[in-house]
């Protein structure tokens, strides 16, 4: 079994065997989940078919089962439904875990400044493709929330993401070669900052949040449409 493989089993084992937990009952959001994770691996595979076609980034066969569908490996497909899963458990989590918002009243400040880094960075690296539009998709996500979708669980959100960060310097640490003989996944260091955390590309931390929060954006919005629907045939 191929490495990558294993580290998307790995990363939806746990979440998945507590989604039936009998408080936690994950499973009863499933009609918002799949439909939240599939829309959103849509859009993000569309990306990867293009950024792989253009050596943006690749895979090294040395850990694949040499599957291929669309030019991607099948444990690519995986991933953004592995991932992302564990991703929303853990929100899903931290929504009973943790009663109280407690980045709630940061989340303009936050959202604005990270927004306006983001905005620059995308702006003085445009020549650099995974900076500049990594960069650019999430400031315009988070401002889109701050000034028009106007979530109330942006503060959990940033919360989950902060919390997600420890499994993700694992599960990206070992896709980009910390730990194991020769990367899974490689970079084009010409089209991104050339900065890494142990073996990560910066830009792989804003990737992410960009991903858990379209995620999150679907998810809460098709269990809101549920909400009102229950309302209105309440009354």
């Amino acid at each position: 079994m191929s490495t990558y493989l294993w580290v998307n089993l790995g990363a939806i084992a746990i979440p998945l065997a507590f989604s039936f937990h009998r408080r936690l009952r994950f499973d009863r959001t499933w009609f918002a989940l799949w439909p939240a994770l599939l829309g959103t691996a849509a859009v993000f595979i569309a990306w990867d078919v293009l950024y792989t076609h253009w050596g943006v980034w690749g895979f090294n066969p040395l850990h694949l089962t040499g599957h291929e569908w669309l030019g991607l490996p099948v444990e690519e497909w995986l991933f953004f439904i592995c991932i992302p899963y564990a991703c929303l458990f853990t929100y899903h989590w931290l929504g009973y875990a943790i009663e109280r918002d407690w980045l709630g009243g940061a989340v303009g400040t936050i959202s604005r400044g990270l927004s306006l880094a983001l905005l620059a960075l995308a702006a003085i690296f445009f020549d650099r493709i995974y900076t500049s539009v990594t960069c650019a998709g999430t400031a315009v996500l988070l401002l889109a929330h701050l000034h028009w979708i106007r979530s109330l669980y942006l503060g959990r959100f940033f919360l989950a993401y902060i919390v997600i960060l420890l499994p993700f310097l694992l599960v990206n640490g070992i896709l980009t070669g910390s730990w194991i003989e020769e990367e899974v996944v490689w970079y084009d260091d010409g089209e991104n900052l050339n900065l890494r955390v142990m073996t990560i590309p910066v830009e792989d931390f804003i990737y992410a949040m960009l991903l858990l929060l379209v995620n999150v954006t679907l998810f809460e919005a098709l269990k809101s449409r549920r909400r009102k629907g229950a309302d209105v045939a309440g009354d």
